[in-house]
């Protein structure tokens, strides 16, 4: 996989709780070429929009504690309404909750994903 020049204008903005989730989607995006910020929940997610604007983006775990991902969804498409939004988990049940947001969501990755799958799916995402 190569670092991809087209993305460079690309603001991902990726939100986990677990560090190490959060740390190696971080990498492989950054590689990938695309300008990525992380925060660690929905509340810092929401600072970073509103401090650094516009997110081509968002990226986000379902199952975190405080504001959930769905949450974090929602929010985002009422206050950042030009930023895609792509889900990630690791638990069947959570994921069909956010099949309900179809409207809202691009795509939901399954955890665990691969490199290559995950920087994939982000590009087909951002296309959408």
């Amino acid at each position: 996989m190569t670092k991809r020049d087209d993305f460079a204008d690309t603001k991902i903005l990726i939100v986990d709780d677990e560090p190490a989730v959060r740390e190696f989607v971080e990498r492989a995006l950054s590689y990938h070429g695309y300008q990525v910020v992380v925060a660690s929940d929905g509340d810092s997610a929401i600072r970073a929009m509103q401090e650094n604007g516009h997110f081509d983006l968002l990226l986000t775990d379902i199952v975190m504690p405080d504001m959930d991902g769905i949450s974090l969804a929602l929010k985002t498409a009422g206050d950042f309404p030009n930023t895609k939004i792509m889900m990630m988990s690791g638990y069947t049940q959570q994921r069909e909750r956010a099949y309900n947001l179809e409207a809202l969501v691009v795509d939901i990755i399954e955890k665990p994903f691969t490199i290559e799958g995950l920087c994939k799916s982000v590009d087909t995402a951002l296309r959408a």
